[in-house]
């Protein structure tokens, strides 16, 4: 080996060290994804946390309309009453175009489809009410298992079943 050939070299410098801006196109993209997912997250919340008021309020109107029918015994009161805001509900929670028109047994029908449970409770059951009370003066009332069942449909659709 010839000392002289090595004596020419000079000192390796090393590059400088690689900053922190800007970052690679993987990072864009990863900040990309972690906002949408943030504003995925946030309506999301936002969503669930309305349709939990509307549970909450629909709830409550509940529990005044029963007091009023305890304090008057107005059947046909009661009847109109919670027709009303069940609609009010359904047309908060599904399509306009689905609900608005429906009256009578399509009514019923649409309430019972919607509770998801087997009998049929609105259709055969004490929700027939609903639509033979306000027109039929004198009708007896079930009214412990009207007020029940109007109460597990507002449960079941105000917990999550909400399309709208």
């Amino acid at each position: 080996m010839n000392p002289e050939a090595l004596a020419g070299l000079k000192e390796i410098h090393l590059p400088p060290p690689v900053g922190w801006w800007p970052p690679a196109p993987g990072w864009w993209l990863l900040g990309l994804l972690l906002l949408l997912l943030g504003w995925g997250l946030f309506r999301w919340l936002k969503r669930r946390r309305r349709h939990g008021a509307l549970g909450r309020e629909a709830k409550a109107e509940l529990a005044a309309l029963e007091q009023r029918y305890r304090e008057s015994g107005d059947a046909k009161a009661l009847a109109e009453g919670l027709s009303r805001l069940l609609r009010r509900v359904a047309l908060s929670c599904f399509p306009a175009e689905r609900v608005a028109g429906l009256t009578g047994e399509a009514w019923l029908r649409f309430l019972d489809e919607t509770l998801g449970e087997t009998g049929r409770p609105f259709e055969k059951g004490a929700g027939r009410a609903l639509i033979e009370a306000p027109y039929r003066p004198g009708t007896e009332l079930e009214v412990d298992p009207l007020l029940e069942l109007a109460a597990r449909w507002i449960e079941r659709v105000s917990r999550g079943g909400c399309h709208a």
